[in-house]
C-alpha cells in the first residue's frame, strides 16, 4: 500500500480555512418559529453537537503511539497521515464548538459516551483502537448527515465534515485491508467489528434520542442510516480489492459539499 497519496491529501486539507457559519435565523423542521418547541430543539441540537465536539477533540494519543508501533503494511507516510487525520478531527472540533456557541449551548468537559469510547481505546492495542475510532467516525458521519438534512442553519458546516468523514472511512478501510489479507483475519475482523459497531450505533441512538425526536427524525430512519454506513465500512475494510474509483484519497477538486449517504 502506497500511503504517500493519503499524506498529501491530508496536507492539502490542512490548508483549508474554517467554513463560515450562518446565524441561527431559521427553525429546524418540526418546530414553529417562536414556539416553545423551537427552544427545546435548539437546546437538544446544541447538546448533541457538544457531545460530538468532545469526541472529535480527543485523538492525540494514538497519533503519538503509532510512531512507537511496528505494524505490517504501514510506513512513515501512513504515520504522518494519521497525525494529520487527528489534526483534521481537531478542526472538526473547532467547527462544532462554533456551532454550539451559536446555538447558545455550552461545551462539555466530559460525557459518559466519550468516557466509554476513550476507555475502550485505551484498553486495546493499536489495531483495535483504530477499529473503535473508525466505528465512532462512521456513526458521527451518519448523525451529521441526518442533522444536515434537517437543519439549514448548520448544513454547510456539517456537509463539509461529512465529505471529510467519507475520506476518513476510505483511509481507515485502506489500513484494515492491509491487516485482513487472509480469510481467518477477515473473519476475526468481522466478528470484532460486529460487536464494536453495534455498540457504537446503539450508544449514539440512545444518547441523542432527544435530538432525533425534536427534529422529527424517526428512530428507525436513524438506525437504518447508521447501520448501512457501518455495513459499508465492514465491506470496504475487508475487501480483497476495490475499483480504482473508490481506492485512495479523492483529488482536490472532488471535495464538494455533499452529504455521504448510504
Amino acid at each position: 500500500m502506497d500511503w504517500k497519496p493519503w499524506r498529501l491529501h491530508f496536507e492539502r486539507n490542512a490548508l483549508r480555512p474554517l467554513p463560515g457559519s450562518d446565524p441561527w435565523d431559521d427553525v429546524p423542521a418540526g418546530a414553529e418559529g417562536g414556539a416553545p418547541g423551537a427552544t427545546v430543539t435548539r437546546a437538544a441540537l446544541a447538546r448533541s453537537l457538544a457531545i460530538f465536539q468532545l469526541g472529535e477533540a480527543g485523538e492525540g494519543r494514538i497519533a503519538r503511539q503509532i510512531w512507537k508501533t511496528r505494524i505490517p503494511g504501514i510506513d512513515d507516510d501512513y504515520r504522518v497521515a494519521l497525525g494529520l487525520f487527528v489534526k483534521e478531527e481537531g478542526r472538526h472540533a473547532r467547527i462544532l464548538a462554533g456551532l454550539v456557541k451559536e446555538l447558545g449551548g455550552e461545551l462539555l468537559g466530559k460525557t459518559w459516551t466519550e468516557g466509554l469510547f476513550v476507555s475502550a481505546r485505551r484498553l486495546l492495542g493499536v489495531r483495535l483502537k483504530l477499529l473503535v475510532l473508525l466505528a465512532a467516525e462512521i456513526v458521527g458521519a451518519g448523525f451529521y448527515g441526518l442533522l444536515a438534512d434537517r437543519v439549514p442553519a448548520v448544513r454547510e458546516a456539517l456537509r463539509e465534515m461529512c465529505v471529510d468523514e467519507e475520506r476518513h472511512l476510505a483511509f481507515h478501510a485502506d489500513f484494515f485491508r492491509t491487516q485482513t489479507t487472509t480469510a481467518p483475519r477477515r473473519f476475526v475482523f468481522r466478528v470484532v467489528w460486529a460487536v464494536v459497531a453495534t455498540a457504537a450505533a446503539l450508544v449514539v441512538l440512545a444518547d441523542h434520542r432527544r435530538t432525533l425526536r425534536a427534529l422529527g427524525i424517526p428512530m428507525a430512519e436513524a438506525s437504518r442510516r447508521l447501520f448501512a454506513l457501518l455495513e459499508e465500512a465492514r465491506e470496504r475494510s475487508t475487501a480483497r480489492s476495490l475499483p480504482r474509483c473508490v481506492r485512495g484519497p479523492a483529488p482536490a477538486a472532488a471535495h464538494a459539499p455533499t452529504v455521504a449517504t448510504p
